[in-house]
């Protein structure tokens, strides 16, 4: 890319009417130095994600006795992990190992919006994987008979729909503002209310939508991921035995692990974004960071480690390959 004097965007940023042909984005400041190294861990990663949930899919589809409401919607949390790794694979690689850090205009709105789009996705799956444990907890003789394939696939295509119907308004709305601040973000990706700040007209609608957005997604989502574990807990108290208790409460444990994984970081950058005016920018870089590459890499390991036919179905897998 033809690289313009300075002099040519300081021109620019004082009309009112500025569409910058490129953002540059931000690798992790104050070691720009060492980003070749820390391309290292971020390849591992990034690998870790892309093999490890493709295994995932791979194992569950060919294991008949994988082939369980559970089950499915763990491959379709893989798919939507697979899908946001891919999202921010290029432009973060491009920073820290080729030091690249343009993203053309369009190209980081598109980006943003498969980021936001595979989040919503993985909020969806995930609430959708509470109520999977509740009814697996509250009704286990009916399970298979109330989560049946063609529902599972209808709630798959809902989460779907949803992600693109309320993240398509993201780039469509900051593509009318003019943007005349800056062309530098604080990531390694573009992010909604990164790109937001750069516009120097009005963003009230751009503010109130991504509010909105915020609660009737994650917001909604997380709230009814804590019903379904306050249903759940009422249930498991009312088992007679501690086996069965103790039983019950293990099918959980993967997937109240994914949830902290994935709402924590989530939660903590929505607060920075709009209040820590006064944050470390290291400390908002690894949030971000933190949010978006954590739970595509630790999810596979976790129902990896935690879940008995997960565990046993990947040994026998390994071991045909051995023998």
């Amino acid at each position: 890319m033809t690289h313009l004097p300075k002099s040519h965007y300081i021109l620019n940023l004082n009309s009112s009417s500025f569409q910058p042909p490129f953002f540059l984005l931000t690798g992790i400041p104050g070691f720009e130095a060492a980003h070749i190294w820390i391309a290292i861990p971020l390849c591992i990663m990034y690998t870790i994600a892309l093999l490890g949930n493709c295994i995932i899919l791979f194992i569950i589809k060919t294991t008949s006795s994988l082939h369980e409401p559970q089950y499915i919607f763990l491959s379709i949390l893989a798919a939507t992990d697979i899908g946001l790794s891919i999202s921010t694979l290029p432009t973060v690689l491009n920073i820290f190992l080729l030091n690249h850090r343009e993203i053309e205009f369009h190209s980081c709105l598109a980006q943003m919006f498969f980021i936001h789009m595979f989040s919503s996705m993985e909020s969806a799956i995930l609430l959708a994987m509470a109520f999977d444990r509740f009814v697996a907890i509250r009704n286990p003789l009916h399970y298979t008979m109330i989560l049946t394939h063609p529902q599972i696939i209808g709630m798959g295509i809902v989460a779907v729909l949803r992600g693109v119907a309320l993240m398509a308004p993201l780039p469509i709305l900051l593509k009318r503002l003019p943007f005349c601040k800056n062309i530098i973000l604080s990531h390694g990706y573009c992010y909604h209310p990164d790109v937001m700040k750069l516009a120097c007209g009005p963003v009230r609608v751009n503010i109130i939508y991504g509010l909105v957005l915020v609660l009737c997604s994650f917001g909604v989502d997380s709230v009814l991921i804590v019903v379904s574990y306050v249903l759940i807990l009422k249930t498991v108290v009312s088992i007679a035995s501690s086996e069965g208790r103790l039983k019950a409460l293990n099918t959980c444990i993967s997937h109240i692990v994914t949830v902290v994984i994935f709402y924590v970081p989530l939660i903590i950058l929505a607060l920075i974004h709009r209040f820590g005016t006064f944050t470390s920018p290291l400390f908002h870089v690894t949030m971000a960071n933190l949010f978006l590459f954590l739970t595509p890499v630790l999810n596979p390991l976790v129902y990896s480690f935690k879940t008995k036919h997960i565990r046993f179905a990947l040994q026998k897998a390994f071991m045909r390959r051995i023998i």
